[in-house]
């Protein structure tokens, strides 16, 4: 694993860390279901997911309505003290559907995803499994994992200021880091995406006015910024520590957000809904309890910001191995 002599000088490395060996997460899933394999007893969807869905898109869409005529000073808070909270929480709604988590029948999580994306104004959830699946199969992996920032940032991102703007807007980033580096051609379900989620917003418009579809585009945008809840896209596989690169979070903010913070766990054991992914930490602690975590994703964000060995390039790579290119085809 390599460590740049940048980073243990105190300064700002300016270059990624390059891992030369596999990620650890499926041997770690092989090692623990040796050891428990009553933990297969947790795969398979969640029965509530359906009705946990529904309620957040009918409230926010409520919500957008009800703002319909709102000042924007008004509009504005309500989008980061409320709406936020929720679009965040849809958006991993979609995450957990991109694993085919609440159905059996994967078009069946697609139709689901499709719906949740509708207060957060804008389509993502068909394209986001596409390159999702991809950062769990080729995690660091050089030019195929999305997750990981891309040279450009990592050479313009270096300061207090830069990394300041760079969490405010790092929604952006995830969303056209694929689309200029690694686009894929679109098929019938982003079709379906889109035009469902332009009825919506259209229909938004038409009804209720700007206003309304201004406050779900903000409640996402401020949800996925300097905010609490963001603080999981930095936490999960920002290295703190050269020798890890996925971290947990164990606090509050699971019960909001689908147990995302338990990310080792997820990494290990994707097709375990996150509302047992506690489970697998109960049931095999030697694996997780010496690993670093945290505690606050808020923390998390202060960190990245204020400490100036960290950035874009504190991500661990590795290059497309004989290994990975065989789990490609």
């Amino acid at each position: 694993m390599g460590f740049q002599e940048d980073e243990k000088e105190g300064v700002m490395a300016t270059d990624f860390f390059w891992s030369y060996t596999d990620e650890p997460h499926a041997s770690r899933r092989r090692q623990i279901l040796s050891k428990y394999p009553q933990i297969k007893e947790l795969f398979g969807p969640d029965p509530f997911a359906f009705a946990k869905i529904s309620v957040v898109v009918l409230i926010q869409l409520w919500t957008a309505t009800f703002l319909h005529d709102a000042g924007w000073l008004k509009i504005l808070l309500v989008a980061y003290f409320f709406g936020s909270f929720l679009n965040h929480n849809l958006f991993l709604a979609i995450h957990e559907l991109s694993h085919n988590l609440a159905f059996a029948t994967p078009a069946y999580n697609r139709c689901l995803g499709i719906f949740a994306n509708l207060p957060v104004g804008v389509p993502m959830s068909v394209t986001f499994q596409k390159y999702h699946l991809e950062h769990h199969r080729f995690q660091g992996v050089d030019g195929v994992d999305m997750d990981v920032p891309t040279l450009t940032e990592g050479h313009l991102v270096t300061n207090v200021v830069s990394k300041s703007i760079w969490v405010i807007f790092q929604l952006f980033f995830y969303a056209f880091r694929p689309l200029f580096i690694k686009p894929k051609p679109p098929g019938i379900w982003e079709f379906i995406n889109l035009v469902v989620q332009l009825s919506l917003d259209a229909a938004m418009i038409y009804f209720w006015g700007w206003k309304s579809l201004a406050y779900m585009i903000l409640s996402t945008f401020v949800g996925g910024g300097m905010h609490p809840m963001a603080g999981h896209f930095i936490s999960e596989h920002y290295v703190f520590n050269p020798d890890q690169e996925t971290y947990s979070y164990y606090g509050p903010l699971n019960l909001m957000t689908w147990s995302v913070g338990y990310h080792n766990e997820h990494h290990d054991f994707p097709r375990i809904p996150g509302n047992k992914l506690y489970k697998v930490k109960e049931i095999a602690p030697e694996y997780y309890d010496h690993l670093k975590s945290y505690k606050s994703w808020s923390q998390v964000i202060y960190m990245y910001i204020m400490d100036h060995t960290v950035g874009p390039f504190s991500r661990m790579k590795r290059k497309l191995s004989t290994k990975n290119m065989k789990k490609a085809e």
